[in-house]
């Protein structure tokens, strides 16, 4: 029997794209440049202010100015971190039946402590969570399969009684290094040119509540209102 539910951050618990795309289209216009659709930054936000700022200025780490646009950038987002964000349709209502079901659940993201925690703080989730690990709490981050282990630890339970429900390759990939049955959440952040089908994934996912239906055995049944 499933024990322990442990989420992604970005993409599969929360809808951080509203802001983290506001924080990058204002940079944008400070730098003089327009700002760019919604739709064209929400598959590239799991991937973080790397990636983000590659898409809005088409530079990397090597460019002279990259390091103070992504300070610029970090500083925006933590300041306007829940402006928009909100969990994903469902969530909340999963919780509640995994709290019914006496499952625990946990935030395992690569995104850096320092926002993780103002985030989930002000999202009301820090005490509920029983356990977050964010991407600089240990030496390795996802596809690494530490993290996951690490949470393990933390909750005390075994990595074959967790789900891990994740948005990205690098995810499914460290759930299964790790043991655990893993969890493509379709809804979240998929690029265009991604294929999850080969990310070797237990099952997949719609909708937040169908999570509810892999933490029981074939021999129970689970109606979900």
């Amino acid at each position: 029997m499933i024990k322990a539910v442990l989420f992604d951050l970005d993409g599969t618990f929360a809808d951080t794209a509203p802001d983290l795309a506001g924080a990058l289209n204002q940079l944008l216009q400070e730098e003089g440049q327009s700002p760019l659709p919604f739709n064209i930054i929400r598959p590239i936000v799991s991937h973080g202010g790397v990636a983000l700022l590659k898409l809005g200025f088409k530079i990397d780490e090597k460019h002279t100015d990259f390091e103070r646009l992504k300070t610029r950038l970090l500083d925006i987002y933590l300041n306007n971190i829940h402006q928009l964000t909100d969990t994903f349709e469902g969530i909340k209502e999963l919780l509640i039946q995994l709290k019914k079901k006496h499952i625990i659940w946990g935030i395992v993201t690569n995104k850096p402590a320092w926002l993780t925690d103002p985030l989930m703080l002000q999202m009301g989730y820090s005490e509920a969570a029983s356990t977050i690990i964010s991407g600089d709490t240990i030496a390795e981050r996802k596809p690494h399969p530490a993290p996951l282990l690490y949470a393990c630890q933390q909750i005390n339970c075994q990595p074959s009684e967790c789900l891990y429900v994740g948005d990205a390759k690098r995810d499914i990939t460290a759930g299964n290094a790790a043991g655990m049955t893993t969890v493509v959440a379709l809804y979240g952040y998929i690029e265009k040119n991604d294929d999850p089908d080969t990310w070797k994934a237990d099952s997949f996912i719609q909708h937040p509540l169908e999570i509810m239906a892999l933490t029981i055995n074939n021999n129970c049944e689970l109606s979900i209102q």
